[in-house]
């Protein structure tokens, strides 16, 4: 492919792919990068020699090109470049060769993959990673997503079947609040029906223009019985009948607060929410200043915002302790694919909160001098739809 956004296309799609090995020429340099088991990136770059004539006018770097691919694959030919060709057009009909073996290769260890369930082998140093959705499922053709979304995405269902029982039977009343462009909603549609679940999905966004779209997405897919859309805000949103999980990733700051309040409210059996930012309780640890001797965590800018984010969090998991839920607070993707990492994942036991949970939770509310958004989403008239 030439440069441009076909090729860029085509690297996104490739670098979304679970390879731990990569192998790439170019006109004068040759990558290699092998990922090791700890996660580390070993990249090792040579510089391609100049090809030169050999027999036949045949560019020595498309000899060893055909010398190569006939060891890889047996019964493939090069037949030689016409006589007077130039040698810029010799290295690109070299180059062409290479490309088109390799996807075949390429596109015959797909189908064979594609026959078979990807399994880790025992004592080997090659595991193919089994997606929960593959990055080359039919759907994303369609609601598109880069590859860092797409590995956010496979992270948080992963997340997802921990979460739910694998005895799990029955129709499922599923909602994603703040869902955007949906790319979880329908990820989170596939991978659970799927599982063989009888699933209705609702996505909620503010903007209309996003309901249309969402709605058409569906339509195309031949979804649009089962996954709806409705536009409005977390807090506001007609949903009829209530849900069964409530899903939220990346609700900016207190629309994340929003969204586990309606949770609780509509008492969903489970609840998966990644924060986004926290500008709330940081804006009132500015304002109210910080209790002794704990000056030093907030001092600096850097360290009073990454410890409004600890706080925050803290406080989230353990109101909704306080209303029934186990909480807990994971990392569900590396932080390589976004700051943005960690996981509110609760599961409604209907259990009443301890008198030490109680004071626990209080004492570090008083002493920071902070007023949780949750908290007081909580506390109102419990009036929901």
């Amino acid at each position: 492919m030439a440069p441009g956004p076909e090729s860029d296309s085509a690297i996104e799609a490739l670098l979304a792919e679970p390879f731990g090995n990569w192998h790439v020429e170019t006109i004068d340099l040759t990558l290699q990068l092998r990922v090791t088991k700890s996660g580390e990136a070993q990249v090792h770059r040579k510089r391609t020699a100049p090809p030169v004539q050999a027999d036949g006018d045949q560019p020595a770097a498309q000899q060893q090109a055909a010398t190569t691919t006939q060891h890889q694959q047996t019964g493939t030919t090069h037949g030689q470049q016409p006589a007077g060709t130039t040698e810029r057009q010799q290295q690109a009909a070299s180059t062409t060769q290479r490309q088109q073996q390799a996807g075949a290769t390429e596109r015959q260890q797909q189908e064979s993959a594609s026959q078979q369930p990807a399994v880790a082998v025992p004592g080997g140093h090659d595991r193919a990673k089994a997606y929960l959705l593959d990055p080359g499922d039919p759907i994303f053709a369609e609601i598109g997503g880069s590859a860092a979304k797409r590995r956010q995405v496979d992270a948080f269902l992963r997340a997802l079947a921990a979460t739910l029982p694998g005895e799990l039977t029955g129709p499922l009343r599923v909602i994603d609040l703040g869902c955007g462009n949906a790319y979880l909603t329908f990820a989170a549609y596939r991978y659970l029906s799927q599982r063989g679940l009888q699933v209705e999905l609702v996505g909620v966004d503010v903007r209309e223009d996003q309901r249309r779209r969402n709605t058409e997405l569906a339509e195309r897919l031949g979804w649009a019985d089962r996954v709806r859309f409705v536009a409005g805000t977390i807090a506001d949103a007609v949903v009829e009948p209530a849900p069964d999980l409530v899903l939220a990733l990346h609700a900016c700051d207190t629309a994340t607060d929003e969204a586990l309040a309606r949770a609780v409210r509509w008492g969903a059996r489970w609840v998966l929410a990644a924060p986004c930012c926290h500008h709330d309780v940081a804006a009132q640890l500015r304002a109210g200043g910080t209790p002794a001797p704990y000056g030093l965590l907030t001092r600096q800018g850097i360290l009073r915002e990454r410890f409004a984010d600890v706080l925050t969090d803290a406080l989230r998991a353990a109101l909704l302790r306080l209303h029934g839920y186990r909480a807990e607070v994971v990392e569900f993707v590396d932080s390589a694919h976004t700051p943005r990492n960690l996981l509110i994942r609760a599961r409604r036991t209907g259990a009443a909160p301890t008198r030490d949970q109680q004071a626990e939770y209080r004492q570090l509310v008083d002493q920071w001098r902070v007023a949780p958004r949750l908290e007081t989403l909580l506390s109102q008239d419990p009036v929901d739809r």
